[in-house]
This record gives structure tokens, C-alpha cells and sequence, in this order.
């Protein structure tokens, strides 16, 4: 049997005492942050106290308190993300930011969006959706595994532009093989190229840094509530200024052509307010998880999470490689910073992927996705702050044991 080479150390004593400040399940391994996220106590109880403080004055809080809330809790989640409060307004869900630009864009019969192969399923149908209904087309450029350095991604992609190219949309980090994709040269590249840049930014705030002004995309949009912990329907969506006026509303309400003038300092119309009007009041809904975003910010800046990030990348770097000795499978990438972070994804031999996930739930309690994707399997492993390195052996342990039993013949162990 092989022997775990994995330390326990200072930064498992550390995750133990993190784990103590979340709500999850004891008896369950959580190897899965990257779907849905985790929250800490301090988060719910922000959470919370914004859902009493609408319910104690439901009129005076949706009908004079909202505007000013939501503005606060913008300015301070923009800070967070390098932008500027009124380029960025809050939507329950990335899939949610991104239909409403897909569905916004004047498209035309024989345009052109280009993406790469390892998108998002449910953003692959949206596109797919709208582009059915402009007669336009959903170019999908391969990006083969492994993977061996950002050029090589960046001109993989790049060599399906054509002159009917209008869009390009990727992933930052990508959903099925948790890939961080050189977005900054691809924005780059089709800024010059006269092509509206379509980010897919799910994963990435609270597991990288974020300058959403430097990088300088026409539209990105990001995941509040899986790696910055914040409550789930907390997500945003930034959008250049000068690209804004594409946007429509996917719900028309009473802030679509909105005529008041909300004074600013110089006593016009505050800058970028169209776009926040007409996406932010979708008629009577909760805000409390946008509004409990702050205190998700506020956890992380108090627990030193860029720390805490770091040591989470060299856990996953072990995983990496005691994963690697039980499947006996290659590498999809590297083991640099610039591939993955606190999320990668590991080639599996050929197996039944829903058994296997299945049986590490029901016999191992590890709760952990394995992705089927271009006609691979693989086990796709998330490292927070809470993961201690026991998580990682009951993983490598269920693993080792259950392989043998669900890959196909043909890839026998």
C-alpha cells in the first residue's frame, strides 16, 4: 500500500480551526467548493440580519431603503474587484450576468462568437439558444489536453477568429477541467481586433486576484457566492462603460427608461445609472445575499486568505500527486501557479464517472465531482480554507479502493 506523503503542519491545524467557523456537515469529506460554495457562520448571520431587517419594515426597506443599500454594498464589492460601482450590478448567478449580455448583443445572420471547448455546459446552451435564433454561429475551437503554456492556449483559440467574428467568450477558469485560461491576452488581442470580449468569470473571485478595469473585458461576470463565501444569489455583472448602452434588461421593470434625476454632485444623472437602474429592480425580491457580500469580504480580509489561498494551492499540489499515484494517469497540466489555484481537475482511467462519484459519497462520504469531458473522466478536486489534509487522504483512500472495481476493462488498473 502506498504511503501518504501528505503534512499535516501547520496549515492542516489551521484549516481545522477554519472548518470550526463554517456550517458544513462534520461527517462529510467537502472536496466540492467549487459548485455551489460554503459559507461561514459570520457570513449567515450578516445574511440573515438583512432578511429580518426587510421583514420588520417590508415598504420602507424595498421601497426607500434598497437604492441605498444595494449603491454601499456595490462600492465596496467594485473596491474589492478593481472597478468602478456604477460599471457593476448584482445578479443572483453568473449563467444569469451572462444570458443577459448573450441575449443583448445585435447579432445578425452568418456573425460569428468564438469560444474554446472546455466552456461551461449551460453557457454552451445559452449561446447555442441565441445564436439559433440571430442565424448566427457558435464556433467551438479545440484546446487539447494537457496543456503546456499560455501561448499555446492563447493561439489555439485565436486561430478561429475570422473576419465574421463579432464575439469572443471564454472562461477565466474553466468549469470542467479547472483551467485558468490567459484571458488578459485574449481580451487584449480582440480589443484590437474590434471584437466584444464575453468573460466567463464563475470561479474566480476569492480564488484570484481580480482588476476588472485592467483587464479590460467588455463584459465579465463572476460568482460571489463560491470561492468569496458570500450567501448564494450574490453574483455581478461588470460591463465597460462604453459598451453598457448594448445591454437590455432581461426583466423590464420600473427602472427600464427611468426619467427622475438622482442628483450627483454636479447635479445631473449619476454616472452608469442606466445600467444599474434597468438591471437592479426586477420587481419584490430578496437582496440580502448582495447585501451580505461586505461581511464574505470582510471574513476573508480578517483571516488573512491570502494566506490562507496559498497554503490551500499547496495542499491541492500534494493531492496532485498522490491522486497521480493511484491512477497511474498523466497530467492535464503543469504544476504551476498559472494553471489553477485552489481548484484543478485529474485524469482518470476510462470508468463508470456517476458509480464512482456515487459510491465515494455512499461508502467514503467524500463529496467530490467527476467530470465526464471530451470523452475523459475526471475527478475535479476543490481546496478551501476548511479542507484539511485527512480531506485529501479519505479522497486518494476512496479512490485507491473503488478504481479497480468501476474503470472499463480495457483500462484495467
Amino acid at each position: 500500500m502506498l504511503t501518504s506523503t501528505i503534512d499535516d503542519g501547520a496549515a492542516g491545524r489551521g484549516a481545522r480551526r477554519l472548518r470550526e467557523l463554517f456550517v458544513l456537515r462534520p461527517d462529510v469529506v467537502f472536496l466540492n467548493h467549487g459548485s455551489f460554495g460554503a459559507r461561514p457562520r459570520a457570513v449567515l448571520d450578516e445574511y440573515q440580519r438583512w432578511q429580518m431587517e426587510l421583514e420588520r419594515q417590508p415598504v420602507e426597506f424595498l421601497g426607500r431603503r434598497f437604492a441605498v443599500e444595494m449603491q454601499r454594498s456595490r462600492e465596496a464589492t467594485a473596491a474589492y474587484l478593481g472597478a468602478n460601482a456604477d460599471d457593476l450590478v448584482f445578479v443572483p448567478n453568473a449563467t444569469t450576468g451572462l444570458n443577459i449580455v448573450a441575449r443583448s448583443l445585435p447579432l445578425g445572420p452568418g456573425d460569428e462568437v468564438l469560444t474554446g471547448d472546455h466552456e461551461y455546459g449551460a453557457l454552451d446552451s445559452t449561446w447555442r439558444f441565441v445564436c439559433a435564433k440571430r442565424g448566427a454561429r457558435y464556433v467551438h475551437r479545440p484546446v487539447p489536453l494537457p496543456v503546456q503554456s499560455p501561448d499555446e492556449v492563447t493561439e489555439a483559440i485565436w486561430a478561429g477568429v475570422t473576419p465574421r467574428t463579432r464575439v469572443l467568450f471564454l472562461s477565466h477558469i474553466t468549469s470542467p477541467t479547472a483551467l485558468t485560461f490567459p484571458v488578459a491576452e485574449l481580451v487584449r488581442r480582440a480589443r484590437a481586433a474590434g471584437i466584444l470580449t464575453v468573460i466567463d468569470g464563475a470561479h474566480v473571485p476569492g480564488q484570484l486576484p481580480l482588476d476588472l478595469d485592467g483587464l479590460g473585458a467588455d463584459f465579465y461576470s463572476g460568482n460571489l457566492h463560491k470561492w468569496l463565501c458570500a450567501p448564494p444569489g450574490s453574483a455581478f455583472l461588470h460591463a465597460r462603460r462604453d459598451v453598457q448602452h448594448l445591454l437590455e434588461p432581461l426583466v423590464v421593470s420600473w427602472g427600464y427608461n427611468r426619467t427622475e434625476q438622482l442628483a450627483d454632485p454636479e447635479g445631473g444623472r449619476r454616472r452608469g445609472e442606466r445600467f444599474v437602474d434597468e438591471q437592479e429592480w426586477q420587481g419584490t425580491r430578496d437582496p440580502s445575499a448582495c447585501l451580505a457580500v461586505p461581511a464574505a469580504i470582510r471574513f476573508q480580509e480578517e483571516h488573512d486568505w491570502s494566506r490562507v489561498r496559498a497554503e490551500c494551492h499547496q495542499l491541492l499540489l500534494q493531492a496532485r500527486q498522490e491522486i497521480a499515484e493511484v491512477t497511474r494517469m498523466p497530467a492535464i497540466c503543469p504544476p504551476r501557479d498559472e494553471w489553477f489555484a485552489q481548484m484543478a481537475a485529474f485524469a482518470l482511467p476510462p470508468c463508470d464517472a456517476p458509480a464512482l462519484k456515487q459510491r465515494l459519497y455512499d461508502e467514503h462520504r467524500v463529496e467530490v465531482p467527476i467530470v465526464e469531458w471530451g470523452g475523459r473522466q475526471l475527478v475535479r478536486v476543490s481546496i478551501q480554507g476548511y479542507n484539511t489534509p485527512e480531506d485529501v487522504r479519505a479522497l486518494v483512500d476512496g479512490l485507491r479502493a473503488l478504481l479497480p472495481q468501476v474503470v472499463r476493462p480495457e483500462a484495467a488498473l
